[in-house]
């Protein structure tokens, strides 16, 4: 079973060029993905020493498998492969509607 851990998840922000959302103070860590100028997705990463720590919720924040976004992590999928994947399921418009708006 893949565990998405807080090393990976970092990679994943990294990856997806993932905008830090919250303040030093805040309890959690909290990323917006953006595309066109919008927030796509938000995700949190826990503060904390432990690297292995499971932060299984990414990919529920994300919208994508727990195996697409390890995939992200270890440079096998990119932002391109992410947006196509948001828009495969709907959630994204296709790529000529954007260019429309």
């Amino acid at each position: 079973m893949t565990v998405i851990t807080k090393e990976l998840a970092l990679k994943i922000k990294d990856k997806l060029g993932a905008i830090q959302l919250t303040t030093k103070n805040d309890v959690h860590d909290m990323y917006g993905v953006f595309h066109n100028n919008r927030l796509i997705a938000s995700f949190g990463i826990r503060r904390g020493s432990k690297k292995d720590a499971g932060h299984d919720h990414v990919q529920r924040e994300l919208n994508v498998s727990t195996g697409f976004a390890k995939q992200i992590g270890i440079c096998k999928q990119y932002l391109d492969d992410y947006l196509a994947r948001l828009r495969t399921q709907g959630l994204l418009p296709p790529e000529s509607a954007e260019a429309e708006q």
